[in-house]
Formats: structure tokens, C-alpha cells, sequence
């Protein structure tokens, strides 16, 4: 059995039993890679793919049975080249970082810009996505690390830190109606057509919610997943904006009326995703603190080894009262 066969396996499972996708994905061939294959079967003796013809179909039982050792060795063998990694070349490396539109845009610039400048020998790579695509990505190892504010919980492997608390504000034309309003309130917004995120993006359903539990109606007119895009429609006077308060920027978006939603909606939390028992380098623990000041070394450390759920979800709220509100 060779580690190169079990890295065969494991991209056909991620590539949706694709042998092709799998050896682009590789960067070798698919006759090599199904060669592999066939002798891992011999060796091991039962088929670890269902066959159609030439097409893999899904995994067999013995595959079933198989595919978390492999997952999990993988992942032990890609901590040790992390480990080699830092005691080789402590300072270089690859930073690659999955995240949403909105923190990409607002949230990271300063943090990378300040990162980079301590660390000029390591590459950053953000890759922009939904919070189910960032969890993936995450999950897999495709990503050292995830930023959303929602889905990153539905998978068992991550762990999530607790970043940052936000909220929203309402944004307008200057000429309009609310413009001047002083104390917002769901009422008078429920009287306007609304531009806002969509769901599963800058967590949508504590806006529903809000409006829901007043017994009020949300008349959207057009979603978006990305503020920019929502605020070049409010432009337009199609409806008023609602979107994460980050979102405004006073030297761009002057044209723009700005209103505090933050009492009328809970506050959102940020989180930052991680594996399971994966072996960090020592800039990423640096880049959490910087992007998440409370989040100290010693903090993720015991977050990460703490594998019950509940407890997790206890020291989650523990260092959520510590996350600054933006």
C-alpha cells in the first residue's frame, strides 16, 4: 500500500467519483491513476469503487469502510509536512484563506496588509464563497482556515472561534423618506421596498426573524450577495439597503444616508474555522490573533482539543463575551 494510492482514493471520493477530475486535480493521468487503483484492489483484495463499464459509480462497502482511515491518515501525513515546514522555513509558507464577499472586502484588507508585512515570505491565497462552499473548502484541507458567519457549524470536523459580533444599518437615497429619521424602527422600514443579502449570506435570517416576530411583512424586492451590489440598486431608488453595517464606507458611499439598525436586529457572530487536531503553523496563529485579538494561542489551542460538542459550543459562548462588537 503506498500513501500515493490512498491519495488516488481520496480525490475521486472529493471529485464525485471522476477519475479525470481527479487526475487534473493531481496533476497526473487518468490511466495512471486507475492503474494505481486496480493494485491497491488487488493487494487489499475486495473493490473499493462500484463500477458502470469504465465509470465509478460509488464507493463499495469495503470502500465505505476504508475511506475515513484514509481521510484520517492523509491528514496526519499533511500535519508532518507542517511540522517540517516550521522548523525548516518558519516565516514562509502558503496562507490560504476561504471566506465570503463581504469579509474579503471589509474585514481583511488591514489584517493581511499588517500580516504581510510581518510575514513577506508567506503567500496568501483567498479564495471567495458562499459559508457552505468556505466550510468545504475548510473541511478538506483545500483551506488553512474559513471566515463566514454562518454553516461553518454543520461540519463535525471544524472547530469555529468566535471572531467579531456585527450588526446592520439601513441604507437610503439622501432624499428619502427615512433620510433623516433619528430612531429607526421595523415599522416604518416594512413601509418601503427592501434590498438585502440572500439567504445563507451575512447570516439573512436575523433580519426575517425580526420582522417576523413584530408580525410584520419584509417586502424584498432584491437580493444579493454582495453589498456593493446592493447598494448600487438602492442607488437606483429601486428599494432601501439593508447590510452589514461594515459595508458603508463614508469616503465612497457618501452619497448614501446611513442608518443604525443595530437595536432593532440580535448582533451576528464571525467565526473563524479550523480542522480538527490540525497541526497550525505558527503565522497562522498569529494571523487569528491579529484578525481576532482575544483569540490567543493558548485560546485556539483549547478550543481545538476539545472534541465534545458541548463543551465546544460552552467555550464558544465563553469567548464570544470577548469578541468586539463592529
Amino acid at each position: 500500500m503506498k500513501l500515493r494510492q490512498l491519495q488516488y482514493v481520496s480525490e475521486i471520493v472529493r471529485q464525485g467519483m471522476n477519475i479525470t477530475a481527479a487526475a487534473d486535480r493531481l496533476y497526473t493521468s487518468q490511466p495512471g491513476i486507475s492503474s494505481q487503483i486496480k493494485r491497491l484492489e488487488d493487494e487489499l483484495g475486495f473493490t473499493i469503487f462500484v463500477r458502470r463499464g469504465k465509470q465509478l459509480t460509488e464507493l463499495s462497502e469495503g470502500g465505505r469502510a476504508m475511506i475515513a482511515s484514509v481521510e484520517r491518515i492523509l491528514h496526519e501525513v499533511d500535519n508532518i509536512h507542517r511540522i517540517a515546514d516550521d522548523i525548516r522555513a518558519p516565516a514562509s509558507g502558503n496562507l490560504v484563506i476561504a471566506t465570503t464577499h463581504t469579509q474579503a472586502r471589509y474585514a481583511l484588507p488591514g489584517i493581511i496588509k499588517e500580516f504581510s508585512s510581518r510575514y513577506p515570505g508567506v503567500s496568501l491565497h483567498l479564495h471567495q464563497g458562499t459559508p457552505t462552499q468556505i466550510a468545504e473548502m475548510t473541511a478538506t484541507g483545500e483551506a488553512d482556515i474559513g471566515i463566514a458567519t454562518e454553516a461553518l457549524y454543520l461540519f463535525d470536523d471544524l472547530v469555529l472561534l468566535p471572531c467579531y459580533r456585527w450588526n446592520r444599518c439601513v441604507l437610503t437615497p439622501k432624499d428619502h423618506p427615512l433620510a433623516n429619521n433619528r430612531r429607526l424602527s421595523l415599522k416604518a422600514i416594512a413601509r418601503y421596498p427592501v434590498i438585502t443579502y440572500v439567504f445563507g449570506i451575512a447570516d439573512r435570517s436575523v433580519i426575517n426573524r425580526a420582522f417576523a416576530e413584530q408580525d410584520l411583512d419584509l417586502n424584498v424586492v432584491l437580493t444579493a450577495a454582495d453589498a456593493e451590489v446592493i447598494k448600487t440598486y438602492v442607488r437606483t431608488g429601486l428599494g432601501i439597503g439593508i447590510v452589514a453595517r461594515m459595508a458603508y464606507d463614508p469616503a465612497q458611499d457618501g452619497d448614501l444616508a446611513v442608518l443604525d439598525a443595530g437595536h432593532l436586529f440580535d448582533p451576528s457572530v464571525t467565526s473563524l474555522a479550523i480542522r480538527h487536531n490540525a497541526w497550525l503553523r505558527n503565522y497562522v496563529y498569529d494571523f487569528i490573533q491579529l484578525f481576532a485579538p482575544h483569540l490567543t494561542r493558548d485560546v485556539v489551542t483549547e478550543l481545538q482539543a476539545t472534541a465534545d460538542k458541548s463543551r465546544q459550543e460552552e467555550l464558544f459562548d465563553k469567548y464570544v463575551a470577548h469578541a468586539e462588537l463592529r
